[in-house]
């Protein structure tokens, strides 16, 4: 006698067949062990309209319906007899109550009073607050005791990333995977292109770079756009300020001369006397206020008012004195930053901060990744940044070339402003 399944019937709607939302709805079904009935399907005529399906699932046991309709609310399909949000309260200060809900980095949203209400702040790896009849992602350690926590997947719904309905560039087609055969000229009309749209409406800027930046040259590229008005956050390390600093004070990075020439027999010492001296001034402001620090990016920053947020590491050395040390809150500085509206990122040579930042970066952040090494997109791209599109090459190169397409203008080689 055939074992009698138990079912649930669930509804997705969206760009379902172009973005292979059901293909991989259904594909998931099969793969879990349950069997599927379509019984609704409206699909879109234009590249606007939506598409509708209407899915029974039917299980063998309890457990494995709950699985496949887990797995149906990560693609954006949600039961029709849907439940109101499930909460309870924190039951200490930075800690979840069982069973809570794990956040993704997509667009989503809660069903309080029968109304679906969407979650602020989308991030992956957080919990859902809820309050009154409003709804956030909150840090594990920023919840407080007695606060209200989304748990289970009751009441959740999650939408997918979808294929944009506009022509695809061929950058963007060929970006999730990692390759250095991309159209360079197209992949930098495309991120010039998202920057100056994002400027135009005003969402923010968000540069993520390491100290090759400064060791390969492209610090003044990184300054013109800077002084340009293209940028309006820039998150670093403890190194690619120091070695800024270093060359605006010696000539050099890491000890070797940018402009050619002999390293000097204490090269070596540089950065750690340019820490010193910033230490002593107070500060990079202070520095940068009084004339110690006349050029290059953290003059830059201080000079055009873009906002900065430099997290440390075990491995700095001194650090300088706006280094934030605590990783936690160098975590909410930028989270902060990225709240404030920032809709393009541009993780330049920084494996480590490129996926720290990736961690905390909304599905819908344009994304780009340059890195001369293929691994950090792949790591990025493994640890959930799925909207990042890469680009293997210099950053140097890459940093030319987008300030002479933002700014119209040849490259100059001045970074420094005249009072």
């Amino acid at each position: 006698m055939e074992q009698r399944k138990i079912s649930r019937t669930v509804e997705v709607t969206g760009h379902l067949i172009d973005s292979w939302i059901l293909p991989k709805i259904l594909d998931d079904l099969i793969d879990l062990g349950t069997e599927f009935v379509i019984h609704r399907l409206e699909v879109g005529r234009g590249k606007t309209d939506r598409s509708y399906a209407r899915i029974e699932i039917l299980a063998r046991d309890e457990a494995t319906l709950e699985a496949a309709l887990e797995d149906m609310r990560r693609l954006g399909a949600t039961p029709v007899d849907v439940d109101e949000v499930r909460v309870d309260a924190a039951p200490a200060d930075g800690v979840f109550p069982e069973g809570f809900y794990a956040t993704t980095n997509l667009p989503t949203s809660v069903r309080i009073n029968g109304d679906w209400v969407p979650v602020r702040f989308p991030e992956m790896d957080c919990g859902i607050l809820v309050e009154g009849e409003t709804a956030r992602t909150i840090a594990m350690n920023e919840v407080r005791k007695g606060e209200l926590i989304v748990v289970g997947h009751s009441g959740v719904k999650v939408e997918p990333q979808e294929r944009p309905r506009v022509p695809t560039s061929t950058f963007r087609f060929m970006g999730s995977s990692v390759s250095s055969e991309k159209p360079k000229a197209l992949a930098m009309q495309e991120i010039a292109e998202h920057v100056r749209d994002a400027k135009a409406r005003g969402g923010k800027v968000l540069v993520v770079a390491g100290p090759a930046v400064i060791h390969v040259g492209a610090r003044d590229h990184l300054c013109q756009l800077i002084a340009g008005g293209q940028v309006d956050y820039l998150f670093a390390g403890n190194g690619l300020a120091t070695h800024d600093i270093e060359m605006a004070l010696y000539g050099t990075s890491l000890g070797i001369p940018l402009a050619g020439g002999m390293p000097p027999d204490t090269g070596h010492e540089h950065h750690l006397r340019a820490i010193n001296r910033i230490r002593a001034a107070g500060g990079i402001r202070p520095a940068v206020e009084s004339g110690l620090v006349d050029s290059g990016v953290m003059y830059s920053c201080v000079k055009h008012g873009v906002q900065y947020v430099l997290a440390g590491s075990i491995r700095d050395d001194g650090p300088l004195p706006d280094v934030i040390t605590d990783t936690m809150q160098a975590q909410a500085a930028m989270r902060s930053c990225i709240r404030d509206g920032v809709t393009v990122a541009l993780m330049l040579s920084t494996m480590l901060h490129s996926i720290a930042v990736g961690n905390i970066l909304p599905a819908n952040v344009y994304t780009v990744c340059v890195d001369i090494n293929p691994g950090t997109l792949t790591k990025l791209v493994d640890r959930g940044s799925h909207q990042t599109v890469g680009l293997v090459m210099d950053v140097g190169s890459f940093l030319q070339d987008l300030a002479h397409a933002l700014l119209a203008r040849p490259a100059l080689n001045i970074v420094r402003e005249e009072e």
